[in-house]
């Protein structure tokens, strides 16, 4: 038997066909237009990378990723990580996904269909995805133990480059430690956050699905694949990290 903790149903805008997945313990579920989401939701009103949902503290919690028109819970318009209940409704400025709990029957069929997102693997490659910015949907890979973050200039020695003139020169550090990423603002003019919050000069601990804003650019940290079609079939490197 497996986790199952709630349940996302989406009409898909194209063929009007009933979707729904299982989220376990744990996972981590991207939305939005491009197909490299977890939920594919391709309608002209949602973002190619638009929110994630993300298990936090022992409840699922919702983001906007600095869409363009912005993500709501029940009709209220949010900002900042939001905590979602069974019954809540998630629109997408037009779309609309149910966050709902599961039945026996929702775990059977999900079992049998395989739509189930499940906690990402750890152990495989981390990396940044840029929501909102300059450089939208580049995927930036953790490839290095400590990586340095700033803005593209002529002179520039950090690791990534981001071409925002709001990021600092440079502007934050992600290290890994015992196999847990943080980050760590430089000093930075117009600072760092993770999940709405603000990060000090102190190192911050990542998890997966949490949202980063260097300057005026958001970002998607992941921290390593996860195999979405099915919780029991060996796991395969997502195509996107």
């Amino acid at each position: 038997m497996i986790d199952a903790i709630a349940k996302l149903r989406w009409r898909e805008p194209l063929t009007g066909e009933i979707k729904e997945y299982i989220l376990t313990e744990g996972a981590t579920a991207t939305i939005g237009r491009s197909s490299n989401n977890d939920i594919h939701i391709p309608e002209q009103h949602v973002s190619r990378q638009h929110a994630v949902i993300q298990y936090r503290d022992g409840v699922f919690v919702v983001s906007d990723l600095g869409s363009s028109n912005g993500t709501f819970v029940n009709d209220q318009r949010i900002e900042a990580p939001y905590p979602l209940f069974a019954g809540d409704v998630i629109r997408l400025f037009v779309p609309i996904v149910e966050f709902l709990a599961v039945t026996d029957e929702d775990i059977s069929q999900a079992d049998q269909t395989g739509r189930i997102i499940i906690p990402t693997n750890a152990e495989g490659q981390a990396s940044l995805i840029v929501t909102n910015g300059p450089q939208e949907e580049q995927t930036i890979p953790l490839l290095l133990s400590s990586v340095t973050v700033g803005r593209a200039t002529s002179a520039a020695t950090w690791d990534v480059l981001l071409q925002d003139p709001s990021v600092s020169r440079p502007h934050a550090r992600f290290d890994r430690v015992d196999g847990t990423w943080y980050i760590v603002d430089l000093g930075s003019s117009n600072g760092t956050k993770v999940n709405s919050q603000p990060v000090k000069d102190q190192p911050h601990a990542l998890r997966d699905g949490d949202r980063i804003e260097i300057g005026y650019t958001m970002l998607l940290f992941r921290v390593g694949w996860r195999d979405t079609a099915t919780h029991n079939h060996a796991k395969k490197p997502n195509n996107h990290l």
